[in-house]
């Protein structure tokens, strides 16, 4: 299998995992217009849904894998014959079908989830992919809290399900708990101790239950993982997953990296307004990268070296991911160059002592208003010259 080194695979599973979120829930045609979008985006991987989870994600998937013509249509299913089986069903108009398969590796999981042994849940693991092989060549196999396994253990489940068709393999710090070192760290053994992972892409599948999930991608990445799955907003089950726009932005931005994607960044901004208003999940302000308040400058100092020269402030520029254009919001932590600007935007072009007197006015407003807008900035004008 010969893939670019320094390409690295988006795989969203917005329709999947960020749709686990509760009260998320999005009709087929729902799905169908996100999955467009996505295809424009550049995505190389759509996960579609759970088929055997519900009636509604098995024609999803069906639905999606006749809409889309570019990424791959993935499905996701447990170990089982019978999920197994209704996948790929689900994905018999796929033009690019892939079956995502996969069991737990940490010990906790064996244990506590499956009741079994480490011996038994291996056995699984690779009849599974062995199964998955008889309908489809791309079989992506997950071993799920592998944040938390034994790492000689899940060494070796890597390389038994690679032995038997895998062609990826997700190493998912399924409930957050690594920091980056760590998961770097065992993306890299896996690297270089299993003997037949030349074979395999390694995917990351972050959570953020501890704010970490788009660090700890970034670590994978650095150390020889080459696909990484996410979601737009970051949204998805508990705290939610790693960001896609975070992860190409910081790929774009530290060129050192030596990694690229083939999204298109511009439309990050539409995408994630889109996914917003279909799901009914908000943005916080201060989302990286497409959050209101993301290309925001209040503070007096920021403006004044903003205004200056933007690099001072933004390293990414708002037309880069398709945003409106960076805003100076007038609060009382205002100075006079953010003040200045909008009475010079408005027309209103003022010598120092009245910009001065006009100031000291504002910043009296200012202080009982959470926020300053051009009818305001008008007024105060029109009473300084009368």
């Amino acid at each position: 299998m010969i893939h670019d080194p320094n390409k690295v695979y988006i795989f969203d599973t917005t329709l999947r995992d960020g749709e686990q979120v509760p009260g998320c829930q999005l009709d087929t045609n729902q799905k169908v217009e996100i999955a467009k979008s996505l295809e424009l985006l550049g995505v190389d991987v759509i996960e579609a849904g759970f088929p055997v989870s519900s009636p509604g994600d098995f024609n999803s998937v069906i639905e999606l894998s006749k809409a889309v013509t570019n990424p791959i249509i993935c499905a996701l299913t447990r170990a089982n014959k019978n999920d197994i089986d209704v996948a790929a069903d689900a994905l018999r108009y796929a033009k690019r079908p892939r079956i995502h398969t996969g069991i737990g590796a940490s010990d906790f999981h064996i244990k506590h989830k499956f009741n079994s042994t480490r011996e038994d849940i291996l056995e699984r693991a690779v009849d599974a992919v062995k199964y998955a092989k008889k309908y489809v060549e791309d079989i992506e196999f997950y071993a799920e809290d592998a944040g938390r396994a034994d790492i000689e253990f899940l060494a070796k489940m890597v390389e038994a399900v690679i032995a038997a068709g895998a062609t990826v393999v997700n190493i998912p710090d399924t409930n957050g708990y690594c920091l980056p070192d760590q998961y770097g760290s065992k993306i890299l053994f896996l690297k270089e101790n299993v003997k037949n992972i030349d074979k395999a892409i390694i995917s990351v599948h972050c959570h953020n239950d501890l704010g970490l999930a788009t660090a700890n991608s970034i670590a994978g990445l650095q150390n020889g993982a080459r696909q990484v799955e996410c979601t737009i907003n970051g949204i998805g089950e508990r705290a939610g997953n790693t960001s896609m726009e975070e992860v190409v932005m910081i790929l774009k931005t530290h060129k050192i990296l030596g990694l690229n994607t083939q999204i298109d960044a511009t439309r990050f901004y539409e995408m994630s307004h889109m996914v917003r208003n279909q799901m009914n999940m908000p943005v916080q302000p201060n989302k990286a990268i497409v959050g209101g308040n993301a290309f925001s400058h209040s503070s007096g100092i920021h403006q004044d070296g903003f205004l200056k020269n933007r690099e001072n402030y933004e390293i990414i520029k708002p037309e880069d991911v398709g945003f409106p254009d960076a805003t100076i919001v007038l609060t009382a932590r205002s100075g006079r160059h953010a003040l200045k600007h909008h009475l010079d935007r408005l027309g209103h072009k003022l010598e120092k002592d009245h910009l001065d007197i006009v100031y000291k006015q504002f910043l009296v407003l200012a202080d009982g208003k959470q926020g300053i807008n051009d009818h305001d900035l008008n007024q105060l004008v029109a009473l300084h010259l009368a």
